[in-house]
């Protein structure tokens, strides 16, 4: 309810046509019906949708939206997300999460800890990333989780701690994995003529692009490589007429440390390989000339499965309205932000400007 208020702080529920939840499983809070439950908890009766692609549930339900806005149909919806993982005990967490990933895979004994070491592993092999260079990316989101107030880690950490922290899935450590989280976030999206009403800075959803690929890691030419981002990303770009230089700022999916860096890759930020070299020169810390992930990321923000794309949105959108404060990158015209589902079978990609 939270997240919610604070999003209609300047827009009255009832100019609210529609509204669309994305949630990941049902299985973390027990219960199916959430669009009839979050009308309960508002008090109303409104169209409410419920949208679920994995851990790109978020991003999904923001490109949803913007299609019924579009369409015409609506004026104002609100876009919620949501998941309360600790709702069941941790033992079941990993069963629940993993049925995102290919059955033949979970069936053989991995996780998406597993799934995604083995593409660190094959980055490492092509490129010469190395541990230190994930333990840099781990660094870089705690730094700049302790300025955002909602951000389930306060905690500076360094590239040692990393680097001596448990192995989960080697060369995963502990510090290399975003945590079990619990959170919601929630915006407004209007048209342009409305949003004139209700706000004298409005930021502008620009481009959305949104693909899906096969589930399985091991029918992939080059796990490297996640092509529903590379995809997603050329859809967005076109339809923004911008490019990759032309990003600000930027929310990546960093549910794993490889995962930040890949995408950075597979978005255009630098060639394949070179995503190490701007770890290297601080591009990617919030003074830098490409800053990710200035909220703390999932790494260190958290990650509830179904809010995170939404999450995404409400920093980028902070960010473009130069009301970040301690975490402001400065000078932030355009951002975007990149949702991603199991082990990148599923991409959603957004640009917004001032």
């Amino acid at each position: 309810m939270d997240a919610c208020n604070q999003a209609l702080t300047e827009i009255p529920l009832p100019d609210i046509d529609a509204i669309y939840v994305a949630n990941f499983s049902s299985s973390f809070g027990n219960q199916c019906h959430l669009p009839s439950l979050l009308a309960s908890k508002l008090g109303i009766h409104k169209e409410i949708t419920r949208v679920e692609s994995a851990c790109a549930s978020g991003g999904l339900a923001l490109k949803e939206a913007t299609v019924a806005l579009r369409s015409g149909l609506y004026n104002n919806i609100l876009v919620v997300g949501v998941e309360k993982m600790t709702g069941v005990p941790s033992r079941d967490i990993n069963g629940i999460i993993a049925r995102a990933a290919a059955p033949d895979e979970i069936t053989h004994g991995t996780t998406f800890p597993g799934l995604y070491a083995l593409m660190a592993k094959r980055h490492f092999f092509e490129y010469g990333t190395t541990e230190e260079h994930l333990a840099k990316i781990a660094v870089k989101n705690h730094e700049n989780a302790l300025n955002n107030p909602n951000a389930q880690f306060h905690k500076k950490i360094s590239v040692d701690e990393v680097l001596a922290s448990t192995y989960i899935a080697s060369p995963l450590k502990k510090y290399d994995c975003s945590p079990v989280s619990d959170g919601a976030a929630a915006i407004v999206l209007s048209s342009q003529k409305n949003a004139q009403k209700y706000t004298d800075s409005p930021i502008k959803l620009i481009g959305i692009g949104h693909d899906v690929g096969s589930i399985e890691l091991y029918t992939r030419k080059d796990i490297t490589r996640m092509p529903a981002v590379i995809n997603a990303a050329k859809s967005a770009f076109d339809m923004a007429n911008v490019t990759a230089t032309d990003i600000d700022v930027a929310e990546l999916h960093d549910c794993f440390t490889i995962t930040e860096l890949i995408e950075m890759e597979d978005i255009g930020f630098c060639d394949k390989g070179k995503g190490k070299q701007l770890i290297d020169d601080g591009a990617t810390e919030i003074d830098g000339s490409i800053p990710v992930n200035p909220s703390g990321g999932l790494k260190a923000k958290g990650h509830p499965l179904g809010a995170t794309g939404v999450s995404q949105v409400v920093e980028i959108v902070k960010q473009l309205q130069s009301e970040a404060k301690e975490r402001q990158v400065p000078a932030a015209d355009v951002g975007l932000c990149c949702n991603v589902g199991g082990s990148g079978g599923t991409a959603i990609v957004s640009i917004f400007s001032r």
